[in-house]
């Protein structure tokens, strides 16, 4: 393999490029002249494609239909929720001509799509019979990202999902909310493999517009924080300026609940930093483009017959439900092959030559710990199947050893900046619930309260964890009334 298409630093050495050279050298996006904009290349949208359709598909099985919307949005619409608009127009990006004529009225690249979405919900609910009204919407948003921008984790636009709901009483907009953080987290632990740590935001840290924010957050491997999944109660936050009302069963009129709720093609950018190693990638199998890479090896006297042997066994897998390919491409040599798909993530390798086919063995090779075995042909779906299973759990237990490494429990200030000051990581410890104590923290570390756990079986530091350890407020060390995890945080 040339020198050129490894990567040429190591992950624990120079974290950024190492995440730089993997997006690059994997295929999965892209650079444009325009800063914080990525071109995403078909590797990289099939992982997200896989992602989508997964989700998309349990998002139906809760009741929920996609639409489509525009991505442009009147100045106006957004002034309606004015505290929500101010959220978010530092990041806006304005259309104000077309062609040489100015518009009547500035547009907006839809940032988010709540004032557009709502301003069109008083036409489609009138009655208790029009509710629960459940959408989703797969598009892509807009957000001004000049200073400090990432390929999947911080871009001027993005890939994303974002689902809105109104419904006729509280309670049951509070259980979409929980019902859907959820599924969030199902997914990403148990498909993308990756821990999280679930709970509330912070009333700083919430949506804006929003009565509260719960959240899931990831750790990453250089100690950063990573917010992989969101779902907001709106409460009437919205349904009151946007007058969305409805009758109800005793003829009386109500403002409707609502809840708002996203993921984005982050989830591709934390997937590379929790999985990848020095070698490229490593993709969970049910998000793998191609779960499965056949090398065949041959001698010119030869080629034919192990060709052919390949392909039928490619078309054999396929016939079960893989993802499979076969590289057949002559110009390259078997161990450049093996480069290739080891940067590409591809969950496991199958290498046949003639010897393979005369024993009906083959030689499988798992790219997480590159474990080689040799398998019977009569037995691989079944051996496939373990290495898949253990594969996407073993990738899940170590990120989530390393979640619990990076994790601490700190009642002193000066020992928290220290953590800080080195290498960082999950601090958990107590808050007095003062919104000026954590603007404190902020100005003094960089760490933001990523999330306040729901209780204390939501922490990694497990269920000791309690009032009865950490009894004061980090900053002002006035009583606690609230266990939190602070972090520094892309």
């Amino acid at each position: 393999m040339s020198k050129e298409f490894g990567i040429s630093v190591k992950k624990d050495e120079n974290f950024s490029e190492w995440y730089s050279q993997i997006v690059e050298k994997a295929g999965l996006a892209d650079y444009i002249s325009a800063k914080g904009f990525i071109v995403l290349r078909p590797y990289g949208f099939a992982i997200w494609d896989l992602i989508r359709i997964y989700l998309d598909q349990k998002f139906k099985e809760t009741g929920h239909l996609n639409g489509f919307l525009p991505c442009l949005i009147p100045e106006s619409l957004l002034n309606k929720e004015e505290k929500h608009f101010k959220g978010f127009n530092p990041e806006v990006f304005w259309v104000t001509s077309s062609g040489d004529s100015l518009l009547n009225e500035k547009l907006a690249l839809r940032p988010t799509s709540e004032a557009l979405l709502y301003s069109i919900f008083p036409k489609w609910i009138s009655s208790y019979r029009d509710l629960p009204l459940k959408m989703n919407f797969w598009n892509t948003a807009l957000r001004a990202e000049i200073k400090s921008t990432k390929p999947f984790i911080r871009n001027s636009e993005f890939l994303w999902q974002e689902g809105h709901t109104a419904h006729a009483d509280k309670k049951e907009a509070e259980v979409e909310v929980m019902t859907i953080l959820y599924l969030y987290k199902h997914f990403i632990e148990k498909v993308l493999s990756i821990p999280t740590i679930s709970g509330y935001k912070s009333n700083k840290e919430k949506f804006v517009g929003a009565d509260y924010t719960t959240a899931l957050e990831g750790m990453m491997p250089d100690g950063k924080a990573l917010q992989l999944g969101t779902s907001h109660n709106l409460g009437l936050n919205f349904s009151q300026p946007f007058e969305i009302k409805f009758l109800n069963k005793n003829n009386n009129e109500d403002f409707v609940w609502q809840t708002s709720w996203g993921i984005s093609w982050r989830l591709i950018g934390a997937l590379i930093m929790v999985h990848g190693d020095d070698k490229g990638l490593i993709l969970p199998p049910i998000v793998a483009p191609i779960q499965i890479i056949i090398i065949p090896i041959y001698k010119d006297v030869n080629e034919h017959l192990v060709k052919d042997h390949a392909n039928r066994l490619r078309d054999s897998l396929v016939s079960l439900g893989y993802r499979v390919f076969v590289d057949e491409r002559d110009e390259f040599t078997a161990g450049w092959k093996y480069n290739e798909w080891e940067m590409k993530g591809v969950p496991v390798r199958i290498n046949i030559g003639q010897r393979d086919i005369e024993s009906n063995n083959v030689e499988v090779v798992r790219r997480d710990n590159r474990q080689k075995s040799i398998v019977p042909m009569d037995n691989l779906s079944k051996e496939i199947e373990k290495i898949f299973q253990s594969l996407q759990s073993d990738l899940y237990c170590k990120a989530e050893t390393f979640l619990k490494e990076k994790t601490k429990i700190i009642t002193n200030f000066d020992d928290f900046k220290g953590i800080l000051d080195g290498h960082s990581g999950f601090i958990v410890t107590g808050w007095c619930g003062n919104e000026d104590c954590e603007v404190r923290v902020k100005e003094d570390t960089g760490a933001d309260i990523r999330v306040i756990p729901f209780d204390s079986k939501d922490l990694p530091t497990g269920p000791n964890t309690t009032n009865d350890v950490i009894r004061d407020c980090i900053y002002c060390r006035k009583k606690a009334n609230k266990i939190v995890i602070f972090a520094k945080a892309y």
